[in-house]
C-alpha cells in the first residue's frame, strides 16, 4: 500500500473515464471506476481512485455484515446453541458473508486491471480500422454513461433495499420456519414467526447489502455484453490466417479470467445453500444435480454468452478467407504443377532446397488455420477452467457422499 493513499493524506486525481468529459479510449474503460458507490468509497477512504485497498473494503464490507450477526446471535444465545439452527452452524450464512462477499468485492480490482487491457487490443491489434473508429469510441462512451448513471444505481438501491425484504424473502430461512424448526434470526410462535434482533439486522441490512452488490455485478456484466454487441456490430478488420484460430480476436477469451472470483463465489453461494440440507435435514448432494447445473449454466452464459456475438464476424471472416486463399492457393498450385511436374522449372534449378515446396507447406498450414476457425473466441479449454472453478467449493461437500480416505486412494489410482 502506498503511504501517500493512507487516511488524511492527499487523494490522488482519478484517471479520467468517459463521461466525466474526457474522450473515450480503451485505456479509460473500467466496468467499476464509478457510480455513487464508488465515489462514496473513495470519500470514505476505503478505495483510492485506482480501486487500491481493496483489503480494507473487504474487512469492513463483511464485518458490517457478519459481525452484528454474530454478536446479536451470541447476546440471544443462538451464536452456537439454542433451538433452531445456530449462526455459527449456518453453512449458507458463513459462505455469503464470509466467502462470496469478500470475492465481490476483490472481484473489482481484477475486473478493472484486465478488462482495459482487453479492450485495448482492439487498437493495439489494428481490428477497428480508422472509419469506424469513432462508431467504436461512442460505444465505449456509452458503456461509460451506464456505468456511471446514478439513476440506475439510486433505482437498484431503492429495489433492493425498499423492496427487498418483499421481493426477495429467503426462500432458505422459509424453509427452515414453515418446517418448525426455526433460526438463529426468527423463531415460530402460534400464528407466524417472530424476528430476533439479529434477524432485523439481517433481513433489513446484511442481506440487502450483499444483495445490492451482487445484482451491481449482473448489472456490470450487461454493460460489458452491451459494448461487445455493439462492438460485434461493427466493421472489424479480422485476419482469417490468424494463428489464434479466431481471425485476431483470440484475447476476447481472455476476458472469462477476469471474472474467476465471482465464478468461484458463485460456487460458495451454491455450496452453502446446498450445506445446510445436507446436514441438517438429511439430503444427499446427488439430490442437487439440477440446481448445479442451473448454476454452471448460468455463469457460462454470462461470462462467456456475450462473446458469442463475434460469431457472425468470425464465420464471415472464415468463409472469405477460403474463397480468397482457396483462389490463391488455386494458383500457385498451378503455377507449382506447370514448373516442377510438367517440365516448366529451369534445367538448372535443382529441386532439392527449392524454397517452392516451403512455400507450398506454408500456403497449407495457412489453409488448415482458416479452416479451424471456430464460431467462438475460445476453446474448451476455457469452458473446462470456468467450470472447475465454479464447482472447486461445492468439492468438499463431495466428502458426505465418500470418505476421505477412499477419495485420496482413488484419486491417487487415477494419477498413478
Amino acid at each position: 500500500m502506498n503511504k501517500s493513499q493512507e487516511p488524511g493524506s492527499p487523494t490522488p486525481s482519478r484517471p479520467p473515464a468517459a463521461g466525466d468529459g474526457f474522450p473515450a479510449e480503451p485505456q479509460n474503460f473500467s466496468l467499476v471506476l464509478g457510480g455513487p458507490l464508488y465515489q462514496l468509497l473513495v470519500r470514505s477512504h476505503l478505495a483510492t481512485p485506482a480501486l487500491e485497498l481493496v483489503k480494507r473494503r473487504i474487512v469492513f464490507i463483511s464485518l458490517f455484515a457478519w459481525l452484528p450477526l454474530l454478536l446479536l446471535s451470541l447476546a440471544a444465545g443462538k451464536a452456537w446453541g439454542g433451538s433452531g439452527l445456530p449462526f455459527l452452524y449456518d453453512f449458507e450464512m458463513q459462505a455469503r458473508f464470509l466467502v462470496a462477499l469478500p470475492l465481490f468485492i476483490a472481484a473489482e480490482l481484477l475486473v478493472h486491471q484486465r478488462l482495459r487491457l482487453v479492450v485495448g487490443q482492439f487498437m493495439e491489434r489494428e481490428i477497428i480500422p480508422k472509419n469506424v473508429l469513432p462508431q467504436f469510441k461512442e460505444s465505449l462512451a456509452s458503456a461509460m454513461r451506464l456505468r456511471n448513471s446514478v439513476a440506475i444505481e439510486l433505482a437498484l438501491f431503492i429495489l433492493i433495499f425498499v423492496g427487498g425484504h418483499y421481493l426477495w424473502s429467503s426462500a432458505s430461512g422459509i424453509t427452515k420456519i414453515a418446517a418448525g424448526t426455526g433460526t438463529w434470526y426468527a423463531t415460530v410462535v402460534p400464528g407466524g414467526t417472530t424476528l430476533s434482533p439479529a434477524g432485523y439486522w439481517y433481513i433489513f441490512i446484511s442481506r440487502p447489502l450483499f444483495q445490492f452488490i451482487m445484482v451491481r455485478w449482473y448489472f456490470r456484466l450487461f454493460i460489458w455484453a452491451r459494448f461487445l454487441w455493439q462492438s460485434s456490430r461493427l466493421d472489424l478488420n479480422l485476419i482469417p490466417t490468424h494463428p489464434d484460430r479466431a481471425a485476431g480476436l483470440g484475447f476476447l477469451g481472455m476476458s472469462s479470467a477476469a471474472f474467476t472470483p465471482l465464478l468461484v463465489a458463485h460456487g460458495a453461494l451454491l455450496a452453502g445453500l446446498m450445506a445446510n440440507p445436507i446436514f441438517f435435514a438429511g439430503a444427499k448432494l446427488t439430490g442437487f444435480k439440477m440446481e448445479i447445473l442451473g448454476v454452471v449454466v448460468f455463469l457460462l452464459l454470462i461470462v462467456l454468452g456475450p462473446l458469442l456475438f463475434f460469431a457472425p464476424c468470425l464465420m464471415g471472416a472464415k468463409r472469405t478467407g477460403l474463397r480468397e486463399y482457396g483462389m490463391l492457393a488455386s494458383r500457385y498450385v498451378r503455377d507449382f504443377d506447370r514448373k516442377w511436374m510438367r517440365g516448366g522449372a529451369p534445367a538448372d534449378e535443382p529441386l532439392l532446397g527449392s524454397g517452392d515446396l516451403q512455400s507450398l507447406a506454408d500456403l497449407g498450414n495457412s489453409f488448415q488455420v482458416i479452416r479451424e476457425i471456430k464460431p467462438f473466441p475460445f476453446g474448451k479449454d476455457t469452458v473446462i477452467q470456468l467450470v472447475v472453478l465454479t464447482l472447486l467449493p461445492v468439492l468438499p461437500l463431495v466428502l458426505t457422499m465418500i470418505p476421505l480416505e477412499e477419495l485420496i486412494t482413488k484419486l491417487l489410482g487415477a494419477v498413478f
